[in-house]
């Protein structure tokens, strides 16, 4: 790949990142509250093992060819899980960008804007990123979505895509942050990256370079590090 290598930094400390990206349904967004509030008008109640049963479904979905919108993913997956009717689930899928964020995620991340750049890589569609950022009331410095690149994390193609579109080579001071480690953290420590994982109620923890409780965390380490490293 090409672009400017994202170097090392001491061994006892991860180095100031220079880019961030994020994962972002579960992780910026409350991905849960948003499919609990989206299920609750058909009377289904959204339990930790239904969630968890529709993010799996979700994850067989994307891992088929060929490629489809997340919004299709999305309206498949509670048509087969929960058995909702077809034109609610694809009312869902179309609306996922307009869940509700985190009340951290706003402030942290335009702490981190300031810091680094900072870009979504995100199983979503192109509708979905003007309508979060709207939300959020920020832009963030690239969105990189499932619809744009052709397929779905974990997959490490997306990877590959998002250091070309970027400009970057894999390396420490590239940091990706999720709370999804089965999705994200894997593929992403495999190239080196700096993982981040970010203990979401519903997160699914896996082996990072730093566990964070939130994105305010987030942004206040990475404030220490790019002020050390000044």
């Amino acid at each position: 790949m090409s672009g400017p290598s994202l170097a090392s930094a001491p061994e006892d400390e991860p180095p100031a990142p220079a880019l961030l990206t994020f994962d972002v349904f579960g992780t910026v967004l409350d991905w849960r509250r948003g499919l609990a509030d989206a299920l609750a008008p058909a009377g289904i109640a959204l339990g930790d093992a239904l969630f968890d049963r529709i993010v799996d479904a979700q994850g067989a979905l994307e891992a088929r060819l060929p490629f489809r919108p997340y919004r299709e993913i999305v309206a498949e997956s509670l048509r087969t899980v929960c058995r909702l009717d077809a034109a609610r689930a694809a009312a869902v899928g179309a609306a996922v960008g307009t869940w509700p964020a985190y009340p951290d995620s706003a402030a942290a991340l335009r702490r981190l804007l300031a810091r680094a750049r900072c870009a979504a890589m995100t199983n979503s569609d192109r509708d979905h990123g003007e309508e979060v950022q709207a939300r959020l009331g920020l832009r963030l410095s690239a969105w990189l979505c499932a619809e744009e690149v052709r397929c779905y994390k974990p997959d490490p193609r997306f990877w590959r895509e998002a250091a070309a579109r970027l400009g970057v080579a894999p390396g420490p001071r590239w940091w990706h942050v999720s709370a999804y480690a089965d999705y994200d953290l894997g593929v992403a420590r495999e190239l080196g990256l700096t993982t981040v994982f970010v203990a979401r109620p519903h997160a699914r923890p896996g082996a990072a370079t730093l566990d964070v409780p939130d994105l305010s965390a987030l942004a206040a380490l990475a404030d220490a590090l790019v002020d050390r490293s000044a």
